[in-house]
């Protein structure tokens, strides 16, 4: 192979007199943020030398989607010129990568979508009195493995300042909603599902000045309200549709709303609204934390906004052989029941706790011998755990793949599904209501018979999570194109929901032994939420609830937000148009109107234009900013709005 060694030639191609000649590999790569690993100079993001479509070059940036690199200029610099292409390193040819270029704020080139073995393309561009300069490498389909992107001999042609790399330009954490009025507001689902029989549980979630008094009339007998606390608890002994007035009240005022209690066999009327262990606290997870957790979901509000489900996640039960004397154990007693590690003492007396609080308790298995960290999972005891979980007192479970993936090996739908046809079946034989959440990470097109085997939600694509670094790309890839791609919102509905993964704001684990506010900008929050609500998705919250600063909070309890995601018709949005990186999301809402998100998923402000004709609608319609609890005012055939980087524009339109 030829090694090309360009700095002279392309110094002399520049032709500006007295100008130096700079690699963008001389500059400082920590400030470049990618989707996996980090960006090396002089070599491919996994440390071989940079080679593309069969030629290697000393000179260049391996990075790998998606990266950004920004690059402050100030005016200094006359010429930017490099090849790009994808690495021959790369294990397997992955998804097409697009290489896009930005000064100022305005795309001067970009890229065809390249594969490994491609060769690299050229690009050569003036950048007189340019402030900042954005090297984008980018997915074409959304998927990033083994896209690893280099930017090859890419060199500044330099007359004055020299260029330096700079963090992702810093957004300010504005909080959007208002404030909760001081008299009494009724918040959450306006329906509830329940079974014939089972213990009934539900805390009127309500605003306002403390203290507030509770009331609800039109309750079966067999119900009961807690004046000072909201909690409804009892049990329903006969089928059928009850219509209750909510009732709450201070010194400033009373609120009234109508509910509904449907007794049947479908659970999730709405989409679970909750918090789960895993991505802050992972193996870690303890009796303890999960008590603070309940105490939290209270004592910050979020109860009183609707959120219910306070859900351990792995690593509950004993890990045979482990040296940790606080997690090894029998797996199992004498009658074959599953234990709990000694972290947890006490499961029946956790979910107590949990219930006492008018809140409902999760708990976490997998269909194989083992969890995805090794623990003991349900494989030939299908039977005994949900009966256990049953009378343990849990309400949630979540039944994820992981070591199943060994036993079931054919691939197709009746291999994805075996496991939870068993315990969907199992769980409908217990006196006790448990919502089941099918984690198993979109496999077999899940929407299409997820809610056949008794589900109630599915994992729509991988974790979200899956590297701290990785969310933002994740959020842009998993939650749009899958959601789109899929034409998921045809599968979505009362009793059983797409989940597109957990709400990954505040402190989550870094996966490095500690913790670290989530790296998606306070726009991609905003994005984040209203995504998940417009496509009606659980709202499972996975950040540290204990310590959340008042911009998550107020991220994760706007009413206005939450009663998109919590709308009783049930029926999930979708994208109805898309002008490159602008894109516009609608849902049918039950009262006639539609709740619109104008997305911006490009780099730079946009002005982004939601027509009434993709809409369905015609002439005069009233908009209203949701975040903002604000009237914009009455708009004719479009409405359209200034959108930020990666940010959204959530309306109502009716």
């Amino acid at each position: 192979m030829k090694i090309l060694i360009l700095s002279s030639l392309l110094s002399l191609a520049c032709g500006v007199f007295g100008a130096d000649a700079i690699w963008l590999s001389s500059l400082d790569m920590a400030k470049v943020t990618q989707g996996w690993g980090v960006a090396q100079p002089d070599q491919s993001v996994t440390q071989t030398p940079l080679s593309v479509g069969g030629l290697k070059f000393a000179h260049g940036v391996g990075t790998h989607a998606e990266s950004r690199i920004y690059v402050e200029l100030n005016g200094g610099t006359e010429m930017f010129s490099a090849l790009c292409g994808v690495d021959d390193n790369a294990k397997t040819a992955g998804s097409p990568v697009i290489f896009r270029i930005y000064a100022d704020g305005t795309l001067l080139w970009q890229s065809p979508g390249m594969k490994k073995g491609d060769q690299a393309v050229a690009v050569r561009l003036p950048l007189r009195g340019v402030k900042l300069l954005t090297l984008l490498a980018h997915s074409a389909d959304g998927a990033i493995d083994f896209c690893h992107a280099d930017w090859l001999t890419a060199q500044f042609t330099v007359t004055g300042e020299t260029p330096r790399t700079v963090f992702a330009p810093r957004e300010e954490a504005v909080i959007l909603t208002p404030k909760p009025s001081p008299k009494p507001r009724i918040n959450g689902p306006k329906i509830f599902g329940a079974r014939p029989g089972s213990p009934f549980l539900y805390k009127i979630p309500a605003t306002g000045e403390k203290p507030l008094r509770y009331g609800a009339s039109g309750l079966p007998k067999s119900l009961r309200v807690d004046e000072t606390t909201g909690i409804i608890s009892g049990t329903v002994a006969k089928a059928g549709d009850y219509w209750v007035t909510l009732k709450v009240s201070n010194k400033l005022g009373t609120d009234r709303a109508k509910f509904k209690i449907a007794c049947g066999q479908t659970l999730a009327l709405t989409p679970h609204m909750g918090w789960n262990s895993w991505y802050v606290w992972e193996g870690h997870v303890t009796d303890q934390i999960m008590r603070a957790a309940a105490d939290a979901m209270v004592s910050s509000g979020m109860a009183d906004h609707g959120y219910m489900y306070v859900n351990i996640d792995d690593c509950w039960p004993v890990k045979r052989g482990s040296d940790d004397a606080s997690l090894g154990g029998e797996p199992r007693d004498a009658r074959g029941r599953i234990n709990s590690n000694r972290r947890f003492p006490d499961m029946k007396a956790l979910t107590d706790y949990i219930h006492a609080k008018g809140l409902k308790a999760g708990i976490y298995t997998s269909p194989g011998p083992t969890t995805c960290a090794g623990f003991t999972a349900a494989w030939e005891h299908e039977a005994l755990d949900a009966q256990r979980y049953a009378e343990w007192g849990f309400d949630f479970l979540k039944h994820d793949w992981c070591s199943y993936g060994n036993i079931a090996k054919g691939g197709t739908v009746a291999d994805f599904r075996k496991p939870y046809d068993l315990m969907g079946r199992l769980l409908k034989e217990q006196k006790r209501d448990i919502v089941l959440n099918l984690c198993q990470y979109g496999m077999g097109n899940v929407w299409e018979w997820g809610k056949s085997t008794g589900g109630h939600s599915w994992r729509t694509a991988g974790d979200l999570g899956s590297s701290f670094e990785g969310i933002g790309a994740g959020l842009f890839r998993d939650g749009f194109d899958v959601y789109a791609r899929e034409g998921l919102h045809r599968f979505g509905g009362p009793g059983g929901w797409n989940d597109p993964d957990y709400l990954l704001l505040g402190y989550l684990s870094n996966w490095k032994g500690g913790t670290a506010m989530t790296p998606l900008t306070p726009n991609e929050q905003y994005t984040h939420v209203s995504l998940w609500c417009l496509v009606a998705a659980p709202l499972i919250f996975s950040g540290d609830i204990t310590r959340m600063d008042d911009f998550t909070l107020s991220l994760l309890t706007n009413d206005e937000v939450i009663d998109v995601d919590q709308d009783t018709l049930g029926r999930p949005g979708r994208r109805v148009s898309k002008d490159g990186d602008l894109e516009v999301w609608s849902r049918d809402l039950a009262d006639g109107s539609k709740a619109v998100g104008l997305f911006n998923r490009g780099e730079m402000t946009a002005t982004v234009t939601a027509p009434w004709t993709a809409l369905g609608f015609r002439g005069k319609h009233q908009v209203r900013d949701l975040w903002r609890q604000q009237e914009m005012g009455v708009f004719t055939e479009s409405y359209k709005a200034a959108v930020p980087r990666h940010g959204v524009v959530l309306v109502k339109v009716r």
